[in-house]
């Protein structure tokens, strides 16, 4: 198959392009900014139809593996500024990959979109903008390319690993924390957990299979407490992590929300509601029985 890459320059992109070329499949990369290894510079979130069907002429299938921060606070009111990073550019690549007869896609997502589906009564997309975002993003896309366009969506919770020098977005706190001399502790809760060589396994086999299915994945499931113990034994400072309580940990993200709020300003995850999912396990099961460990200490070098 040619597989085109959208992102190809971030972590998940990295390695869904080695999984890929490793199987023998022909792959082309696209991303914002030029990097080792890219063969298109392409904004997609303002890359115009037709110089997007140009891209996808000539290919089988397409990845998009580009993300957003959704932790990052923006001036009110932030629907729009999410919805044209995550839902917009994917309704443009698919209606352009459907006219280019492309049989087959995957898009990265969030294990939020699993948890909506499993709980409605959380009222996730009301309550979070980044969600509600996500859940379009799954659902236009696959609209825009229709019945014989299968778009899978690999539904991502915490990516582990590293590409070159490419890192998951939400490490360098933990590293910094974790070296420190401060003590840890968290709260009660947890999170499903992934490397990004899981990821692009799971993403081949779904362009092989012309998969247009929900994808939740997990190789292993972790509390807070759990993670952060193993990322401190990574990085040579093994101590005890404290269980911080549940009050601790609502106030302060309620805090958060406060103080977002007297700067007219919000983020994608809304802090008032943050604690009802951080203190909660978001688990995913079944697991694929992959070891972590190599990703996490890939992520969370001793030196």
């Amino acid at each position: 198959m040619r597989i085109l890459v959208v992102g190809g320059s971030g972590l998940v992109g990295v390695h869904v392009t080695e999984v890929l070329r490793g199987r023998g499949h022909q792959v082309a990369t696209a991303a914002r900014t030029a990097a080792p290894g890219i063969d298109h510079l392409l904004d997609v979130k303002s890359a115009t139809p037709d110089e997007l069907r140009r891209l996808l002429a000539g290919h089988d299938g397409v990845v998009y593996a580009t993300r957003t921060d959704e932790q990052r606070g923006l001036p009110k009111p932030i629907y729009p500024a999410f919805r044209h990073d995550l839902v917009d550019p994917v309704v443009r690549l698919f209606t352009a990959a459907r006219a280019e007869r492309l049989t087959r896609g995957v898009v990265m997502g969030s294990y939020y979109t699993y948890y909506d589906r499993l709980h409605p009564q959380w009222r996730l997309p009301e309550r979070h903008t980044y969600i509600r975002c996500r859940v379009e993003q799954a659902a236009e896309g696959r609209a825009a390319a229709g019945p014989d366009l299968p778009v899978a969506v690999v539904e991502l919770p915490f990516v582990f690993g590293r590409a070159g020098d490419r890192l998951p977005n939400w490490s360098a706190p933990l590293d910094r924390w974790a070296r420190s001399r401060a003590p840890l502790a968290v709260p009660a809760g947890g999170s499903a957990a992934v490397s990004a060589r899981s990821v692009a396994e799971i993403t081949a086999d779904a362009l092989e299979q012309a998969s247009g299915a929900d994808l939740p994945v997990a190789d292993e499931n972790l509390t807070w407490a759990e993670m952060v113990a193993r990322i401190a034994a990574a990085v040579g400072r093994p101590r005890r992590v404290r269980r911080l309580p549940g009050a601790a940990a609502r106030a302060s993200m309620r805090l958060g929300g406060a103080l977002q709020a007297l700067g007219r300003k919000e983020s994608g995850v809304n802090p008032t509601y943050a604690a009802d999912l951080f203190l909660t396990e978001l688990f995913i099961e079944p697991t694929t029985g992959r070891d972590l460990e190599p990703a996490l200490r890939d992520t969370f070098p001793e030196v």
